[in-house]
C-alpha cells in the first residue's frame, strides 16, 4: 500500500480470479477517493501463493512497479484449513497447509517487505496479523493454528532486533489484532454450542474491523515522521487491537446478565 495516496493499494490472493474479482469491486471506492484520472487504476492485484518464495518476490516487484514505493505491507494472508478437530485426527496436509501459510508466508512477506522497504528513503512498516492462540491461551480444535499465531510476536522481536543491528531504523515491524472476525475461517468452527456462544458474543463483521483498524494503521507512518531525527522511535513496536481484553470481559458480562448478541451471527441450541 503506498500511504502516499490513501486510494492506491495492491492485493494479493492465491487465487487470481479472486483478485481480479477484488479489484473491480474496490476500484469504484478508489474513485470515491481520488477523482483524478489516476484514480480508475488505484487498486491493483495479483495472485500469490505466500508459501512460495518466487511468488512473493513477484508481488513485491509487482507492489513497488504499480505503487512506487510500498508504505506498509500487511501480512494478512492465513488459514486453519477450514476444518476443525483435534490434531491428532487432523489430515496430514492441513497441517502441513497451516504452517506454510501462517509461518512460511509470514516469513517471505516480512523478507521481501525488507528487501523493498529497505532502499526508500522513507523506509516502510510491517503489519503481521495475529489470530487465537497469539497471548499463548490453548486454542483447542485449532491447535496447529494457535501455534503458528503464537509465534509471531517472537518474529517481530527478533525482526526489529535485525533491523536495529542493520541500521535499518525506518523499517518498523508491527502488529495487528482484529479479534473475532466473521470470516469463513472463523465460521468454518462454528459446530458446537460453545463455539456459537462466543462467536456470537464476541465476533464483528469485517467492515467493523477494518473501520477501526485501518485508520490507525494509517497514523503509523505519519506518526513516524513526525519523530525527531534522533528518536529511533519509527521501529517502535505497536501492537494495534480491535478486541481487547476489557472490551471482551465488558461484553462477556453483558452476555451472562441480559443474553445481549445471542443468535447474533448463528443460532443457538
Amino acid at each position: 500500500m503506498n500511504t502516499s495516496d490513501a486510494s492506491r493499494r495492491a492485493l494479493q490472493q492465491r487465487r487470481g480470479s479472486a483478485v481480479q474479482a477484488a479489484v473491480e469491486e474496490l476500484r469504484p471506492l478508489g474513485r470515491q477517493h481520488d477523482s483524478s484520472s489516476r484514480g480508475a487504476a488505484a487498486v491493483h492485484g495479483i495472485g500469490c501463493n505466500v508459501a512460495r518464495p518466487a511468488e512473493v518476490a513477484a508481488l513485491a516487484d509487482f507492489a513497488k512497479e504499480q505503487l512506487g514505493t510500498v508504505d506498509m505491507w500487511i501480512n494478512n494472508a492465513g488459514t486453519n484449513a477450514y476444518r476443525v478437530g483435534p490434531l491428532a485426527a487432523q489430515e496430514h496436509d492441513d497441517i502441513i497447509s497451516i504452517v506454510e501459510s501462517n509461518v512460511i508466508g509470514v516469513m517471505l512477506g516480512c523478507k521481501e517487505a525488507i528487501r523493498v522497504m529497505r532502499d526508500q528513503p522513507s523506509g516502510g512498516h510491517i503489519f503481521n496479523m495475529d489470530g487465537a492462540g497469539a497471548d499463548g491461551n490453548p486454542t483447542p480444535r485449532f491447535a496447529a493454528y494457535g501455534a503458528t499465531k503464537r509465534g509471531l510476536a517472537q518474529l517481530g522481536k527478533s525482526l526489529r532486533s535485525e533491523l536495529r543491528s542493520e541500521g535499518l531504523k525506518k523499517i518498523g515491524v508491527h502488529n495487528l489484532s482484529p479479534g473475532m472476525v466473521t470470516t469463513d475461517l472463523l465460521m468454518a468452527g462454528t459446530n458446537t454450542p460453545v463455539a456459537k456462544w462466543f462467536v456470537n458474543c464476541l465476533a464483528e463483521e469485517p467492515e467493523t474491523v477494518a473501520q477501526f483498524l485501518v485508520p490507525r494503521i494509517r497514523a503509523v507512518p505519519e506518526a513516524s515522521r513526525s519523530l525527531l531525527p534522533w528518536d529511533e522511535g519509527i521501529g517502535r513496536h505497536q501492537y494495534i487491537r480491535f478486541l481487547t481484553q476489557q472490551k471482551a470481559y465488558s461484553q462477556i458480562f453483558a452476555r451472562l446478565l441480559t443474553g445481549a448478541r445471542k443468535n447474533r451471527f448463528v443460532q443457538e441450541e
